[in-house]
């Protein structure tokens, strides 16, 4: 039997990063009625972003993990996103 090389594909990268300051998940909720946010369930909003494909779990800390990318650039671009978004909306809160 000829030996072959395992071919490696990267199919899902997982991320965390923090925005470095606190949201207001309950207005992020009410400004985007797509996200998903049950706090008695998971203390996380749940943001899937079409462009890029990613979805990002966003807790009121600022903390957040991305997931489902198919290149690291791809979650880079996700957080940029978001976090203008919610700049722009006044949803972070600077202490």
């Amino acid at each position: 039997m000829p030996k072959s090389k395992a071919i490696i594909t990267i199919q899902n990268v997982v991320a965390s990063a923090t925005l470095n300051q606190k949201v207001d998940l309950n207005a992020v909720v009410k400004g985007y009625p797509g996200v998903e946010y049950r706090p008695e369930q998971f203390p996380g909003l749940i943001y899937r972003m079409d462009e890029p494909k990613v979805v990002i779990l966003l807790f009121a800390s600022g903390k957040l993990v991305g997931t489902g990318a198919k290149k690291e650039q791809d979650v880079h671009d996700a957080v940029h996103k978001l976090h203008g978004i919610l700049e722009d909306q006044a949803l972070i809160f600077y202490e």
